[in-house]
């Protein structure tokens, strides 16, 4: 039983909790009302911060349970209310970042892996299992990576871990150039190859692999990262770091994805424009949705219809989804589709268009196919020659310039 849970309650955690689970109730909440996101939660944030800093700690947790905030406060030195420096007391008024970029400092670096997903698993959801290759702390040298007392400072580096050269570049002039110990690798301890552990040949680590069940949540989006704290490579003295998984979403063959919508390009043949479409579309989770339009509603060329509800999943809202967007294209008949003794019979359907007469003061012309790249070649092939007459004229010399003499 504990005295209070006053700072359990900040944290929103049970007083049983383990230390991994107040450490991810302070990160989620830290990220939630830190004074840069939401500057009127700072005395929300500086409550929390505190209720951590004791929690956090197994000495000052136990104090707590058993007596309550006021015990933790006695038994602080000068008064400062269980900070152990002056500095901590500066951290609370500035949102914490000093303590907070400390343990940062302490912690190994992430693992970012990247993992290919398809459009239909960010719609539907999906759970992927990932093979991994990292760091752990050797199991038979505990880290150490020698038998016990078998470690000494490096004789190369002096036990600092890095190593000075010094380069002459000319007369009175050289060049100092600080690089990490050849010889312990900047661990600045030396360990004989014959006292060196067997399972980890003194590196301290060995390789391990790890398989991660990666669960992506409808309406993910493209780039969004998924984390799994202190699953990252081991080093000794440091807590491990994070795998960072981010999500690479390809390339749909008919969806493209905007935000929580979904576009899709639907051809219909120019009678479907005219008089009514009924088309399917086959949806990312296998249903098939009839679209149909009335009859009688003309569909332009390049117009966009809505189907509401049927976009992208919302992320943490799944039973929520946004719009889908469809694109039409109108596909016409080949020259030559309709008889020419009928299309005065096609004309009688449609409104009456105005009648240009010929005159004798018109010319007729005739339209013809046009290639863009055709008349890009032959513009080239102009330009080209253009250019070879402009040679030609300069071909027998320089021309004279004649000046006049005056007296």
């Amino acid at each position: 039983m504990v005295k209070e849970t006053g700072y359990y309650d900040l944290l929103g955690v049970r007083p049983s909790a383990s230390l991994d689970e107040i450490k991810r109730a302070f990160r989620r909440l830290a990220l939630k009302y830190h004074p840069d996101k939401n500057p009127s939660e700072g005395d929300r944030f500086k409550q929390i911060s505190q209720a951590y800093e004791v929690l956090s700690d197994a000495n000052k947790r136990e104090l707590y349970d058993h007596g309550g905030e006021q015990a933790v406060k006695g038994a602080s030195t000068g008064g400062r209310a269980g900070f152990s420096s002056p500095m901590d007391i500066f951290d609370l008024f500035f949102g914490g970042v000093s303590r907070m970029r400390s343990r940062t400092e302490r912690r190994g670096k992430p693992v970012i892996h990247e993992l290919p997903v398809s459009l239909e698993d960010v719609y539907n959801g999906a759970t992927r299992k990932l093979s991994l290759q990292k760091n752990v702390i050797c199991a038979k040298c505990n880290g150490c990576g020698t038998r016990e007392g078998a470690v000494s400072r490096c004789p190369k580096c002096h036990g600092t871990g890095m190593e000075v050269h010094v380069h002459q570049l000319g007369p009175g002039m050289i060049q100092q150039i600080q690089a990490v110990c050849s010889g312990c690798q900047g661990h600045g301890e030396w360990i004989r190859p014959r006292d060196r552990c067997r399972g980890c040949s003194g590196r301290k680590v060995a390789r391990e692999r790890k398989i991660l069940s990666v669960h992506i949540d409808k309406g993910m989006r493209d780039g969004q990262k998924i984390s799994f704290h202190g699953e990252g490579d081991q080093v000794p003295g440091l807590e491990p770091g994070d795998i960072v998984i981010v999500l690479d979403q390809k390339e749909h063959p008919m969806f493209k994805r905007q935000t929580n919508d979904l576009i899709i390009k639907l051809e219909i043949d120019l009678v479907d424009a005219l008089c009514g479409c009924r088309q399917t579309i086959r949806t990312l989770d296998n249903r098939t949705l009839l679209v149909t339009s009335q009859q009688g509603e003309v569909i332009k060329p390049g117009d966009v219809k809505c189907i509401p509800n049927e976009g992208m999943p919302v992320f943490r809202h799944p039973f929520e989804k946004g719009k889908l967007l469809v694109h039409f294209q109108v596909k016409f008949p080949e020259p030559g589709w309709l008889p020419s003794d009928r299309l005065q019979q096609l004309q009688a359907f449609f409104p009456l268009h105005k009648e240009h007469m010929s005159t004798d003061d018109m010319e007729e012309v005739k339209l013809v196919d046009f290639d863009p790249n055709s008349e890009r070649s032959r513009q080239q092939q102009q330009q080209q020659q253009g250019e070879v007459y402009h040679e030609d004229d300069h071909a027998d010399g320089p021309q004279q310039h004649v000046q006049c003499q005056t007296s």
